[in-house]
């Protein structure tokens, strides 16, 4: 399974410091497994699957999809826990 971030996740990420970047990384990666890892949760309000990963106070949108019949991990946006929802 691949994982593609978006433009803000990334921008997110290159802000941190580099053991939280970390942290970030080493739980979007539990994703991947089967089943996948971590405080998980499905988003109401989206047709699209979209689901969020809990990491302390931090919050990763996700949703899981296929192109060229690859398994893709879309790390939609990652944020604080207050702003992220807004």
């Amino acid at each position: 399974m691949q994982i593609k971030y978006s433009k803000d996740a990334l921008k997110f990420i290159a802000k941190l410091e580099a053991k939280q970047a970390k942290r970030i990384r080493e739980a979007v990666k539990g994703l991947t497994k089967s089943p996948p890892e971590g405080d998980i949760k499905l988003l109401s309000g989206y047709n699209d699957g979209r689901m969020r990963l809990r990491i302390g106070g931090w919050r990763v949108i996700f949703r899981f999809g296929a192109e060229n019949e690859i398994e893709i991990l879309f790390v939609l946006d990652i944020g604080n826990r207050g702003d992220i929802y807004k």
